[in-house]
Parts: C-alpha cells; sequence; structure tokens
C-alpha cells in the first residue's frame, strides 16, 4: 500500500498527512474540520405544510363525493380472499393525481382488499382493479 506523504500544515504547523490543499494552504484533517466545521442549518420558522392550500378545497370535495360514493357501493367491488365484503375504502385505480376527483377510477373495497390491491400491484393489474398510471391503460 502507498503511503501518503507528509508535509507541515498550515494550521498546526506539524507535519501530517494533508486532507485539504485550500487557496494554497496545506491543513491535516483536524485543523481542517476544525477551522472548517459548516455552521447547522437554522430552524425553519414556520414548518413545511404536508399538502398545498389549492389542495384543501379539493379534499372538502373529495370527502362528499367520497361518502356517497361509499353509500352507492356498499358492498366490496374487489371481493379477494379475507374480503369482509363491507366497503370502507375508495381504491383510485388510476393513481389519485389528475384522477382524484373522477369516479369512474374508483374501486369501493374493504380495507383487507385494499391493502391487497397496494400490495400486490402486478396482480392487481391482471384482475383489473388497477391500472398503469403512466400510460393510461
Amino acid at each position: 500500500m502507498i503511503q501518503a506523504k507528509k508535509k507541515i500544515c498550515s494550521s498546526c504547523e506539524t507535519e501530517q498527512v494533508i486532507w485539504k490543499n485550500h487557496n494554497g494552504n496545506r491543513y491535516c484533517r483536524q485543523c481542517w474540520l476544525r477551522d472548517n466545521s459548516t455552521p447547522l442549518p437554522k430552524k425553519l420558522s414556520t414548518p413545511i405544510k404536508p399538502k398545498a392550500d389549492k389542495q384543501h378545497p379539493l379534499d372538502k370535495l373529495y370527502s362528499v363525493m367520497r361518502i356517497k360514493f361509499l353509500e352507492e357501493h356498499p358492498g366490496c367491488q374487489a371481493r379477494l380472499s379475507d374480503c369482509t365484503l363491507q366497503s370502507t375504502d375508495v381504491h383510485h385505480k388510476k393513481g389519485r393525481g389528475p384522477h382524484y376527483l373522477d369516479k369512474t377510477t374508483w374501486l369501493s373495497v374493504c380495507r383487507s382488499c385494499h391493502t391487497w390491491i397496494e400490495l400486490h400491484p402486478i396482480e392487481a393489474k391482471e384482475l383489473n382493479l388497477s391500472t398503469n398510471r403512466l400510460n393510461n391503460e
């Protein structure tokens, strides 16, 4: 193994392996980290919002539409193994992005079926319980 050549550190003036050469000055690791430690970032005065303000009206409308949709479709539409037959969730077959309020892409499902659909995306697509979000299939 090749040994690094030792040179004089500009800060502590001892012969050390040089860690950083900055503006013509040579520093050992200890001096460089001590002298050039970056300060911790300031704490944000206000936390970052989990959702954008423009999403709130859509969420309110979705809540109303969801309740009505589950009343219209009280039974689970997936009927997979371990199904409880009572729908409690709305599964968005094409995702929630642009199809968030599109009822034609919704599926009324129970919690266990919804979990299975989310954990097994390939099989769910084969059973037409989900569709590809990228290719509009």
